[in-house]
């Protein structure tokens, strides 16, 4: 999409798509990077708008995405609940479990982790990213994931 189409797009609809994320996030700054990512997808022509339903598109969008990292967080705490039952244990824990794939894992599975658990990303968007395919992107969270368990749940595995 032109750069000009996308620079009235967003003087048009930002202010509305930005109080439809605030409400769903609670969070200014969460809300600034769900609006900016669908415009940056729209600069990059990643998203074709059919004339006429952009603001339906655009808002819709905003939704969705607010809805999808809503659920990543609640994926990220049941998931540190998981690992720890004991309340102040759990932010040291986490700060292990990062320190952990910092220092024993190559820089493209910390890439690869970080795409997934912070920032969201679905495998396919991870192999767009890294250039590899959505099975080398499962293989490198497995050998991931197993790592951490094997470190920090011996016991379970």
């Amino acid at each position: 999409m032109e750069r000009e189409t996308v620079q009235q797009l967003f003087r048009q609809h930002y202010a509305k798509m930005q109080r439809v994320a605030r409400t769903l996030l609670y969070d200014v700054q969460e809300s600034e990077d769900v609006v900016s990512d669908i415009f940056e997808q729209l600069l990059h022509g990643r998203i074709t708008l059919i004339p006429g339903a952009e603001e339906r598109y655009l808002l819709t969008s905003v939704r969705n995405r607010c809805l999808k990292r809503l659920r990543h967080i609640d994926i990220i705490r049941s998931a540190a609940a998981g690992l720890c039952d004991d309340g102040d244990a759990g932010d040291e824990r986490l700060t292990d479990i990062v320190e952990f794939v910092v220092a024993r894992l190559s820089l493209q599975e910390q890439r690869i982790f970080r795409l997934r658990f912070t920032e969201g990303y679905t495998y396919e968007e991870i192999a767009l990213a890294e250039g590899i395919s959505k099975v080398a992107v499962w293989k490198h969270l497995s050998h991931t994931i197993n790592a951490i368990k094997k470190q920090f749940n011996p016991q379970k595995l």
